[in-house]
């Protein structure tokens, strides 16, 4: 990868570990909705200028079925739950669990008719990851503590069917557009509960920088640094981000907030990371070669693997054999 590449991979790999820790801190100071509402308003508020200048508005007319199946399942369900559940589960415990989106998302597409296979290796990443999960999940599932996990879970699964929605239904729309309008729609619709809940004094100054910060960072910004990442490096580099973001989530925890870094934390992180890896390993059989073609001359230089790659939407690029990118 060239300088740039480097430099764009390393501020997505933080900024989308970073998410947690800002849905911790201002869950103290707002209601759910507002937090969502302010995350979703102002991240449509600087992507969907940019869309319409590009002219990716239009493009998307005819498409509003699946484009609301996805807005809903990507965006207002799982955001909404995530920040609930980190009410009463730290930020570093989240970001783990929603590690698992990957090996959820090999299982559904297996279930729904992907071309995937099963190999040994994918079998123990899945194994590895289930019990990374069960390991962080265990403790929680007693004294009404089993609930918040679970909305976790729901939004890994959430996580995970947004992509293959998004790969065969709206594969061929432009990536910014989609998300500009996807933001801008769960803003109209978290509105009225944003407004019934607003909060009757001024949030801290925490808690407004944490809005902030998941609004114009962790989702405007982040959209468009990481199209200028795939740029530069294609959609299968740029899916590795995956493998940082949670060891980011867990750093920043015990750093800023003082969580627990426990001996099972460490032991999950493990398991779930490396489930992750084996459960992605491409499992598409490759095509046997055609004895009567000449082998391919290796001397030669490869391809450019520069030139720009198609607009994708960040969650389009998590296909069933490539990990998910976290919120």
């Amino acid at each position: 990868m060239s300088r740039r590449g480097w430099v764009l991979f390393g501020l997505m790999s933080v900024i989308w570990g970073v998410p947690y820790l800002l849905i911790k801190v201002a869950d103290g100071g707002v209601s759910v909705p507002v937090l969502v509402f302010a995350r979703v308003a102002i991240g449509s508020a600087v992507l969907l200028p940019l869309a319409i200048r590009r002219r990716q508005i239009r493009v998307l007319a005819g498409r509003w079925r699946w484009l609301t199946v996805f807005a809903v399942v990507e965006i207002m369900l799982p955001w909404a739950l995530l920040s609930d559940a980190e009410r009463h589960l730290s930020s570093s415990l989240t970001g783990l669990l929603i590690a698992a989106v990957p090996i959820i998302g090999l299982v559904l597409a297996r279930l729904t008719g992907g071309p995937e296979r099963l190999t040994a290796a994918r079998w123990a990443g899945l194994l590895a990851g289930l019990g990374g999960v069960a390991l962080l999940a265990g403790p929680h599932l007693e004294g009404g503590g089993a609930w918040p996990v679970a909305e976790v879970m729901l939004v890994a699964v959430c996580y995970a069917t947004g992509p293959l929605i998004a790969n065969r239904k709206l594969g061929d729309l432009p990536g910014l557009g989609m998300t500009a309008v996807c933001l801008a729609a769960t803003a109209l619709v978290y509105a009225p509960a944003a407004a019934l809940t607003w909060p009757s004094q001024m949030p801290s100054a925490a808690v407004l920088g944490s809005l902030a910060g998941l609004g114009v960072l962790c989702t405007a910004l982040a959209f468009v640094l990481f199209f200028q990442l795939i740029a530069q490096v294609g959609p299968a580099r740029a899916t590795v981000i995956t493998y940082v973001n949670p060891a980011v989530a867990v750093a920043l925890g015990v750093g800023v907030l003082g969580e627990p870094l426990t001996p099972a934390i460490v032991a999950a992180f493990v398991l779930i990371l490396s489930g992750s890896v084996l459960a992605t390993r491409s499992g598409v059989p490759r095509p046997a070669p055609d004895p009567g073609l000449p082998a391919p001359d290796l001397s030669r230089p490869a391809p450019d693997s520069s030139r720009p790659a198609p607009d994708l939407s960040p969650r389009q690029l998590r296909s069933a054999d490539r990990p998910a990118v976290p919120d």
